[in-house]
Formats: C-alpha cells, structure tokens, sequence
C-alpha cells in the first residue's frame, strides 16, 4: 500500500477525539434514558397523582423561557463552529462568549428556581417526586456547568488565535458535546416538567 493510499485513508476515516466523543456522547444518553426509565416507572407504582399530594407543581413557564434561551445557545454555537470552518477567527471568540452568556444565564435562572422550590417544600428528601427532579435535573444542570467552563477554556484559547480552518478539534468537540446538552433539555423539560 502506498504513501498516498495511507493519508487518503487517515483523512477520510473518524479521527479518534471524534470516535471518542460520540462514545462519550451515547454513553450519557443512556446514562438519561435510564434515569428517565426509573422515574417513569416510580411514578406508575408509587403515586396516583404525579406529583404527590403536598408537593409543589414545577415552574413551567419559567422553565419553558429558559428553554428558549438554551435552545438559542445551540445556535450560537453553531454560528462559533462555522465561524472557524471559514477561519473568521475574531467571530468564533464572539460567538463562543456569547455561548457561554447563554449557557450561565441558563443556570442562573435554574438556580432561581431551586431556590423557590426548595422554599415552597420540594427536596431531594421530601418524596421521590423531589429526589428524582433534582437527580435528573440536576445531572443536566452539572452537564451544562461542566460544558459552560469547557467553552470557556477554549474561548481563551481562542482570543490568542489558536484555533484556524485547519487545526479546530477542540472546538469541534465542544460543539459536538453542547448541542448534545442543548438537544436533551427539550425532552427533560418535556417528560419532567410537563409530563
């Protein structure tokens, strides 16, 4: 085989920080449906009403603004990966901030709601009802807090121009991971909140 055959090959194959990704990636998507599965199947042998007497209902207006702020997230992030693609180096650092305004404003409204809920009696030990809410949207919350930092990073790694056309892994992966944070809020916030 020649040379030439080799590098074709390594080009057109999935790079091995992609193959490691997407296992990562599918591996906390099970990680959710379970978690989804255990709340489902609570809720059908515990409680004739969901959620239980005496548990206060979730914010779903609230919620459903903060849905829209993260889903907006996603675009610009977007907007950060095409930026690179194009070498539009000065964009990509605007869009990543912009991102990462996004993603904090995200938790900071999240938290606000905790706070609330906690106050009008929902806990992690008041009721499965309050332990599953916060386990499930509290793994999204620490999802989302891990990431917000990741882009973060490479937002400083970007304004000292290391990131070009050609050499862009790392923000490739931060996209890949984000959207995957952004895509799976709609259906927490679905089968949580509104379920």
């Amino acid at each position: 085989m020649s040379t030439e055959t080799v590098r074709e090959r390594e080009h057109t194959g999935m790079s091995m920080e992609m193959l490691g990704m997407y296992i990562f990636i599918a591996s906390e998507f099970m990680l959710f449906v379970t978690l989804l599965v255990i709340l489902f199947y609570l809720r059908s042998g515990h409680y004739e009403t969901w959620p239980p007497p005496g548990q206060p209902r979730l914010p779903i207006g609230l919620t459903g603004v903060n849905t829209v702020v993260l889903l907006a997230s996603g675009y610009t992030m977007m907007r950060a990966f095409r930026s690179i693609k194009r070498d539009a180096r000065r964009e990509l650092t605007r869009w990543l901030m912009i991102t990462c305004l996004l993603g904090v404003s995200f938790l900071t409204v999240q938290g606000f709601e905790w706070i609330r809920l906690i106050g009008f009696g929902l806990r992690v030990n008041s009721s499965l009802y309050g332990a599953m809410f916060y386990l499930i949207i509290g793994l999204h919350a620490f999802h989302v807090l891990g990431t917000v930092l990741v882009l973060l990073y490479l937002w400083a790694q970007s304004t000292s121009g290391r990131y070009t056309a050609q050499r862009h892994s790392g923000i490739m992966l931060g996209y890949m991971f984000w959207l995957f944070v952004v895509l799976i809020w709609p259906v927490l916030y679905g089968l949580v909140y509104l379920v």
